[in-house]
């Protein structure tokens, strides 16, 4: 167990993620196991980063609150990792910044360097989902110069070149993006080249612009990385509303809006509505779609449902079981009083295109 967060820390330098969360997973079980708490609070807090990147926020709170729990119970000093990427996905200001700059502030007085980096680059990816460019810059400066050796340098350059881009800076980013390609390269899975292919599309003012973003949306579609997916359809959706394209960046903008809305990402939720409402369409919150009875989870597993996806394939679309996509269909049936998914179809009306927004008049 002693080497496995050194194993971690390889696949995440290598863009691994399936080997990250199966180190992890393993460390857990062989730490219940033998009832070894410092190393299970160890690993709950690297599989509460697994959890946030995936999108799960609440499997990501449960093991966060273990891992404290466990921390608290037998005096070992596990900064919250997890909670920090949680934080920073969730996006709810001011609590998400209060959250990461206490963490931070307690691993400097511990003399945890990589914690108080770690605190920088999550502040740098709340700072942009809140299209807050200049702190995201600033912030992921802050990582590269605190530790540039170390993989979560990378991933704070992948903020810095998303701010950079936004604030219509992009020569501070040249040498960023070299930095995200040859670590990419290095790695070469579709975590690695999605990211790389977005950086890269965020950068260029030409028209190969559209074929990295579809290069990244492809890459990270592939991945567990729903929040990275999300953002990638935003960004598209960003530069086809840049371009006039409206009824495209509706597309795109919707499909970020109801994914970050469905994951609980508030505030790229919020930056999606934004632009949403800046391309003449208008947004609607959890609550406010037409069928306002349905809750956000089952008007998407719905809308799945009407569009002829089975109950296997729309629980592998959420990571969810089939048993539970049939529960939800359930409550679905019941509260629009339908009996078949054609009637669901009829019943969505609208809504069965209209993932996220409507057009206003």
């Amino acid at each position: 167990m002693r080497w496995a967060v050194i194993a971690a820390c390889a696949s995440v330098e290598l863009w691994d993620f399936e080997s990250w969360n199966q180190t992890l997973g393993r460390q857990m079980r062989q730490a219940r196991e033998s009832g070894a708490l410092g190393a299970l609070a160890i690993s709950l807090s690297g599989l509460g980063l697994v959890l946030a990147w995936s999108g799960d926020l609440d499997g990501a709170d449960r093991v966060g609150a273990e891992s404290e729990v466990i921390s608290e119970a037998t005096g070992t000093q596990i900064a919250a990792f997890g909670g920090m990427l949680l934080a920073a996905v969730r996006g709810r200001e001011p609590e998400s910044r209060l959250i990461i700059e206490s963490a931070g502030e307690r691993a400097a007085l511990d003399g945890d360097g990589f914690a108080h980096q770690f605190s920088h680059w999550t502040m740098a990816m709340l700072a942009n989902g809140l299209c807050r460019y200049e702190d995201a810059l600033a912030y992921a400066q802050r990582t590269w110069d605190a530790w540039p050796d170390l993989f979560v340098s990378v991933w704070a350059m992948v903020e810095f070149v998303e701010a950079a881009a936004r604030l219509r800076q992009p020569h501070l980013a040249v040498e960023p993006l070299s930095r995200i390609i040859a670590s990419a390269e290095r790695g070469g899975s579709d975590w690695a080249l999605g990211i790389a292919a977005r950086s890269q599309a965020l950068l260029d003012d030409t028209d190969a612009a559209e074929t990295l973003y579809r290069k990244a949306i492809e890459h990270l579609g592939a991945t567990p990385l729903r929040p990275e997916l999300a953002r990638s359809h935003l960004v598209y959706g960003e530069w086809l509303r840049r371009g006039g394209r409206q009824n495209e960046a509706h597309a795109q903008l919707g499909l970020a809006f109801s994914m970050f809305n469905e994951m609980g990402l508030e505030g790229f939720a919020e930056r999606a509505r934004h632009e949403v409402e800046a391309s003449g369409a208008t947004s609607r919150k959890k609550g406010e779609r037409k069928r306002e009875g349905l809750t956000g989870r089952e008007a998407h597993i719905a809308r799945l449902a009407a569009s002829g996806l089975t109950n296997s394939q729309i629980g592998a679309e959420l990571y969810l079981s089939r048993h539970t996509i049939e529960w939800h269909l359930r409550k679905v049936f019941q509260k629009l009083e339908v009996t078949s998914r054609r009637d669901l179809r009829v019943a969505l009306g609208d809504d069965l295109e209209d993932p996220g927004f409507s057009v206003s008049s």
